[in-house]
């Protein structure tokens, strides 16, 4: 269900998520997790978790409350700030050249890390469709967010961010990319300020929301502190049957994020390299990946992920739950992971979970190949006759 939505939405997917958890959690207690090592074999070690994400620890532990993460994770630091990101990791000559550029303070946008820049911004945005908008210095805006249009071209300047002034808002989307198509934003350094958030719960505060954007790249997005996700993908949500189509995200940063680092609800062909997701904690599932559909529209096409790393996630590096994918429409799934490294997420490395076809089909193919992990596949309640899960010449590393 995409946030922002009515209330009415909204209790629905509050609905979902927690039928969701209970049955994930209820699972555990009955009748443990079915674990596959590599390409081998695996069994129920009868062991009981007592959360979310103490339940993919256990093989390995024996028991959940005793597992902690490798050292090399605790220097990791779940708070980041705007105010200094790191310079543009772009090599690409449109990345580092301000020729043919339009300012965003030409459009009134102070960046002065004070003043609420959001109106201003917008207007820069809606005024330099088909230019390349540079944005510069510290910008702060307010929840209501940032609408990007069909052939939006933006570029952040070196050290420049967005961030979020003080809120109470468990839903908003900083950068909403909906039913729009030819987008790029380059270098983008989003915070979604969850220290500065007063809300008491709530989970839709996403960095990006993709919803059925077309023709899509991210160059070097880094998204910190949000109350959500760092990037939501999914389905339009005024256009049926038009699935996000034609993503690709290069060197994306999550760090700190409540719920993922990213979400995958919905997609037809989409492509991350090389992303670090890492220190997601504070609202469940808590993954660095999610692939979640909310119901049987749902696609899962063409989707690649190469040589991601998962660090410090609370509920797991890489998450599969196809609980709510089955239904009348028959399902072909298509998801590729390549060199995935995690060797510090306490909710485990990877993960399959939730699929009962009754009667429907899913089919289609699941891959790792080349994985270094902590701990190995787990894979819960999955219909035999559904998708296939194929982990090829994993390293499993041992503390």
């Amino acid at each position: 269900m995409l946030p922002n939505t009515t209330q009415a939405d909204n209790q629905a997917d509050n609905t979902r998520i927690a039928t969701r958890r209970k049955l994930l959690t209820s699972l555990i207690a009955g009748s443990g997790a079915f674990v596959l090592a590599a390409c081998g074999g695996g069994g129920s070690d009868g062991s009981v978790a007592d959360s979310v994400a103490d339940r993919w620890r256990k093989k390995n532990t024996g028991s959940a409350s005793t597992a902690t993460p490798a050292s090399s994770a605790s220097s990791a630091s779940a708070t980041t700030t705007a105010s200094a990101p790191a310079a543009s990791s772009s090599t690409s000559a449109a990345s580092t050249s301000t020729a043919g550029t339009i300012a965003a303070s030409s459009f009134g946008v102070k960046a002065d890390g004070t003043t609420n820049d959001r109106a201003a911004l917008q207007a820069a945005i809606d005024g330099t469709v088909g230019q390349i908008l540079l944005i510069s210095g510290q910008v702060r805006i307010d929840v209501t967010g940032l609408k990007l249009r069909t052939n939006t071209h933006i570029r952040f300047a070196s050290g420049a961010s967005i961030k979020l002034l003080p809120h109470n808002a468990d839903i908003y989307q900083m950068m909403l990319i909906e039913d729009v198509s030819n987008v790029i934003v380059e270098n983008a350094y989003l915070d979604g300020s969850k220290e500065l958030n007063s809300a008491s719960g709530g989970e839709h505060g996403m960095g990006f929301s993709i919803l059925g954007g077309q023709n899509v790249h991210l160059v070097s997005p880094t998204t910190i502190n949000t109350w959500g996700d760092g990037i939501y993908i999914n389905d339009s949500q005024s256009k049926q049957n038009t699935p996000t189509y034609n993503l690709v995200v290069d060197n994306h940063k999550a760090d700190g994020c409540r719920r993922q680092g990213v979400s995958i609800i919905s997609g037809d062909t989409i492509t991350f390299n090389t992303p670090t997701w890492q220190n997601i904690n504070g609202t469940a599932p808590a993954c660095g990946l999610d692939f979640e559909p909310n119901d049987n529209s749902a696609v899962f096409k063409n989707i690649t992920i190469n040589s991601p790393t998962t660090a410090n996630c609370k509920g797991g590096g890489i998450n599969v739950w196809f609980g709510s994918l089955p239904g009348p429409v028959s399902k072909t799934v298509s998801i590729a992971i390549t060199n995935h490294v995690d060797t510090t997420s306490q909710g485990g490395s990877f993960a399959v979970q939730g699929l009962s076809l009754d009667g429907y089909v899913v089919n289609g193919t699941i891959s790792s190949s080349n994985p270094k992990w902590k701990y190995p596949l787990i894979v819960e309640q999955w219909d035999s006759a559904g998708p296939k899960i194929n982990v090829t010449n994993p390293t499993i590393v041992k503390s």
